[in-house]
């Protein structure tokens, strides 16, 4: 439960003009940068917040339950706060990013409105947007290797193998009979055609058919 002073909370109700937005980067290196929407420079938990990042809030998708939940901010790139090239050098791939709600006459005064970290960021123009996923966005990765009937590897990677300039504009659809009727590929494929299926459930042994217990394919 998320825990609000009690004079923030009569302000953040009575709709005091006072209260702003202010964000705190922490990069995985140890730095640190704050922003704010609010038109003066000020301090939260002694992080600096600039305010002339240009940072704006865009799209946010909060979320109850197990959804990972996500936001977008967008902002200005320059040397003083976040630099095309610290951007280009993945320096701030990962970082955690702190939003609070402050009071810009006390900015003590504070509550934490979320956490996130930092999972993409692009150029636009002169500036950049930041893609913001929620703590429980882990949840939905997937690690390791799903087992599926389909291959997952790309077609002409270094999984895949297969010499894209032999099979020009043709497109490869995953299946067993693909990688080996069209592709000549069999040795490669990074599926698992022989995985039993929905189909499996309702197979039964054929009379007079090969029941010995083998590949069904």
């Amino acid at each position: 439960m998320r825990a609000i002073p009690e004079e923030m909370a009569a302000r953040i109700e009575s709709g005091a003009a006072t209260l702003c937005h202010a964000w705190v980067l922490r990069r995985a290196d140890g730095t640190e940068a704050g922003f704010t929407d609010h038109d003066r420079d000020l301090a939260v938990g002694g992080v600096p917040c600039r305010a002339a990042s240009g940072w704006t809030a865009g799209a946010a998708d909060s979320a109850t339950g197990l959804a990972a939940g996500s936001a977008v901010v967008a902002g200005a790139l320059d040397d003083a706060a976040i630099s095309d090239a610290d951007v280009e050098a993945g320096l701030y791939d990962g970082a955690s990013v702190a939003l609070w709600r402050v009071d810009w006459t006390q900015p003590d005064l504070r509550v934490l409105l979320w956490t996130a970290t930092l999972a993409r960021i692009r150029r636009d123009g002169p500036g950049f947007v930041a893609e913001l996923e929620g703590p429980l966005a882990r949840l939905e990765r997937v690690v390791g290797r799903t087992y599926g009937r389909s291959c997952d590897a790309l077609l002409g990677d270094q999984r895949c193998r297969v010499d894209l300039a032999a099979f020009p504009g043709v497109e490869c659809d995953k299946r067993w009979e693909s990688c080996v009727g069209t592709f000549a590929n069999g040795i490669n494929f990074q599926g698992f055609p022989d995985i039993p299926g929905d189909d499996f459930l309702t197979a039964t042994p054929l009379e007079g058919g090969r029941n010995e217990g083998g590949s069904r394919r």
